[in-house]
């Protein structure tokens, strides 16, 4: 018995580190005892729970999920990582699944059996009631990654002249409602939607009053067609906590929620991270295959550039036999170039992710661009030419390889700008092509300014 006032002992799940209880729950599958493992993590909240399970081997994530059975928590697949959701879409049988997509929100049923084989997929679906199924369909009819795939179906719909009345009486008897929501939709007869009422304005109103007199006329929609990345600014833009999505033909088909919204700006971000490394859309559950197709273009892409470079190179061997110290400094210039290159070019992406940088400020952030490039390269050049008299006693040396900064780092932050611009004007992604180019940019100006000068000045 615990004494009065004292916080209750925390579950056992709640006790242990992450990775202690995967290396426990790990354990308890492998002595063939699933209802131990369940026991270890029945504790965890939804989030916690879909972490052990991606840090799991794929076969223990199966026999985990199974060993709870018909009381298995079917949010945790809301949770996962995608390659994860996949594979246990493609391990679990089918009548799990359909128990899952019944328990879901359509926007989440949809991640679960977009990518089953038809056959599978038929099987699921037909274990569903025809509204759910009819939902799902139109979900899984918009392309991936626009607002009519994140969407959510269920919504709560009334027409203007309704009461507070009628609505409170409506909501109490519909079985169709979503779980949660916060705002109510106004449409007319054609399921155009005219405006929205918040639930807490509802509530404080007469059960007399008309609806039409509630609503908030000025209403954001967005089509369902449009990409879930603009869908995600216009959110952040607006300040938005959710948006009817429409058709076409303009009418109601959908809601997308902030916390929908919050899911794809972290996806973003993840995706283009990766991509300015050159980095396909990869994650630590996929297998070295997946992961090497991920990454061996660039990689082959980048060879090529660094080819060009030592092409640049070869041209000044004489020189660099002649005097050693050429060879000991030429990787400074490069990589400070690369360094500089980088920068710029992660701004610049990043901007034209956020639709920050267009035509209109092009030149003017280009500018500003071209004058830091100049000026870190004045600064940097004063530090490393004092460093280059002191170390091999030469101040033509050091004038040298100051000269071949500033031009080097001038060059980077004209090509970590103007490259992406040019990939973005093209419409092709400027985060994964890049950094590639700006690196075989810095390289070649910066070899070519160094052993150049050094060829003319000092032989």
């Amino acid at each position: 018995m615990t004494e009065t006032g004292s916080s209750p002992p925390l579950p056992e799940a709640a006790q242990a580190s992450t990775e202690d209880l995967v290396r426990d729950v790990s354990a308890a599958l492998t002595a063939g005892a699933p209802a131990a493992a369940r026991h270890l993590v029945e504790g965890l909240r939804t989030p916690d729970l879909a972490e052990v399970i991606e840090l799991l081997d794929p076969d223990d994530r199966v026999e985990l999920i199974q060993a709870f059975g018909s009381e298995f928590d079917f949010e945790v697949f809301s949770e996962l990582d995608e390659s994860v959701r996949d594979q246990l879409s493609e391990a679990l049988p089918n009548e799990f699944l359909a128990r899952a997509v019944k328990e879901l929100d359509t926007d989440d049923a949809a991640y679960i059996i977009e990518g089953l084989e038809e056959e599978d997929k038929e099987e699921v679906l037909a274990q569903l009631e025809t509204s759910d199924r009819a939902a799902l369909e139109r979900n899984l009819e918009y392309p991936e990654e626009t607002a009519g795939r994140l969407m959510q179906a269920h919504f709560v719909a009334v027409a203007p002249f309704w009461t507070v009345g009628q609505v409170i009486d409506y909501m109490r008897e519909a079985d169709d409602l979503p779980e949660s929501f916060s705002e109510i939709f106004v449409v007319d007869p054609s399921f155009r939607v005219l405006g929205s009422v918040e639930l807490s304005r509802l509530l404080r109103a007469k059960r007399s009053a008309l609806v039409e007199t509630l609503m908030e006329t000025e209403r954001h929609v967005v089509l369902a067609t449009e990409d879930q990345e603009e869908v995600a600014h216009q959110f952040k833009r607006y300040d938005l906590f959710s948006v009817p999505v429409v058709d076409e033909n303009q009418r109601l088909v959908g809601v997308v929620t902030v916390d929908d919204v919050v899911e794809v700006l972290d996806d973003e971000a993840d995706e283009d991270m990766k991509k300015l490394a050159g980095v396909g859309d990869e994650s630590l559950a996929d297998s070295v295959l997946q992961t090497v197709k991920s990454r061996v273009p660039w990689l082959v892409v980048n060879l090529g550039t660094a080819i060009l470079a030592s092409v640049v190179i070869e041209q000044f061997d004489a020189s660099i036999e002649q005097m050693v110290a050429l060879a000991v400094l030429m990787p400074i210039v490069a990589s400070i170039g690369g360094n500089a290159g980088t920068q710029t070019m992660t701004v610049t992406v990043r901007a034209l992710a956020t639709s920050k940088l267009g035509s209109t400020n092009a030149r003017r952030v280009i500018t500003r661009e071209a004058l830091v490039g100049l000026t870190n390269g004045l600064v940097l050049s004063v530090i490393l030419a004092s460093v280059v008299f002191l170390w091999f006693g030469s101040g033509m040396l050091g004038a040298v390889i100051g000269t071949a900064i500033i031009v080097n780092l001038f060059c980077a932050a004209v090509a970590g700008i103007l490259i992406p611009l040019l990939f973005h004007r093209y419409e092709l992604d400027p985060a994964p092509a890049s950094g590639v180019f700006v690196t075989m940019v810095t390289d070649c100006v910066g070899f070519f300014a160094f052993l150049g000068l050094a060829s003319i000045l000092l032989f």
